[in-house]
């Protein structure tokens, strides 16, 4: 049906298979636009029947009138879907703040200061413009004055920032993948009376918490990969052996170089008789103290 179908609410209610008061009680609730008025008769049209299609489809996953309102009023005001599941945060890092000028500057020094700076920022998705003047994230004003007090080249953050952007975006895909193939179909299937809002709205910030403890602990050990090349390209480490100082090292650092050992990892048949001679219940290692 085309948008500018023009039905009365008995034709609306016959093509959707509603009962006219229904629609008149979804149109109270918010859950339904207006209709046009031609004279003294309302008219609705192809966009009504497609908001109907959503309240149904939401309804039959679980979802109550009210939250179903919520998820349509943000949608209509613009809200992205991590707006209104509350993945943004609220007086957190995510909160988008208005980009003072001379914050700007403190961040792109002036002679790189210019418009094609700002497009391409915006671009990225680190700048919107709202009422004729910049916005950004906190995280990324933060981030910002710290590589610009480290005196990093603005274009070359930004081209950090654009390949960081294909790998998160290659992560976050992973992980709503899970969610969509091993969350979402549970939910699914427990659709009843239940408000499904809250729960997606809790499973998707477990799942965010976790993907973000996930990617900080592999960024920290890549790092740390990354640094011991870096002391080699620099000499900063002995070519071979055992530092000549780690005998006298701080204790911080000594206790961290005389840490557990890496040995060669096993293959599969060793792994499955550590399984089996766990027995259920994990064995004392030699480093467990018997005394007492």
């Amino acid at each position: 049906m085309g948008r500018d179908a023009a039905l009365t609410v008995e034709q609306l209610a016959t093509e959707v298979g509603l009962p006219t008061s229904t629609i008149r009680m979804y149109q109270t609730k918010g859950l339904l636009h207006p209709p046009r008025r031609q004279g003294r008769t309302a008219r609705y049209d192809g966009t009504h029947v497609e908001r109907l299609g959503l309240v149904h489809r939401l309804q039959q996953r679980g979802f109550s009138l009210p939250a179903i309102a919520e998820l349509i009023a943000a949608r209509d005001l613009g809200a992205r879907v991590g707006d209104v599941l509350g993945l943004d945060g609220v007086g957190g890092p995510d909160d988008w703040v208005p980009v003072k000028v001379a914050a700007l500057r403190a961040v792109v020094p002036a002679r790189d200061l210019r418009p094609a700076v700002v497009l391409r920022a915006a671009r990225l998705d680190l700048l919107r413009w709202r009422r004729g003047r910049p916005y950004t994230r906190r995280w990324v004003m933060d981030a910002g004055l710290r590589m610009a007090g480290l005196r990093v080249p603005v274009g070359e953050v930004l081209s950090a920032f654009e390949r960081l952007r294909a790998t998160t975006t290659t992560i976050a895909t992973d992980f709503t993948a899970m969610f969509e193939h091993h969350l979402w179909p549970s939910l699914a299937d427990q659709a009843g009376n239940d408000d499904q809002l809250d729960r997606v709205r809790a499973l998707l910030l477990e799942l965010t918490e976790t993907a973000q403890a996930v990617v900080a602990g592999a960024l920290r050990d890549a790092i740390r990969d990354a640094a011991e090349g870096f002391a080699a390209r620099h000499h900063l480490l002995p070519d071979t052996g055992q530092a000549s100082w780690v005998d006298h090292a701080p204790p911080v650092l000594a206790e961290r170089l005389t840490g557990p050992g890496e040995d060669e990892v096993p293959g599969e048949d060793e792994i499955q008789r550590y399984f089996d001679d766990l027995g259920g219940d994990e064995r004392p290692t030699d480093e467990t103290d018997h005394s007492g």
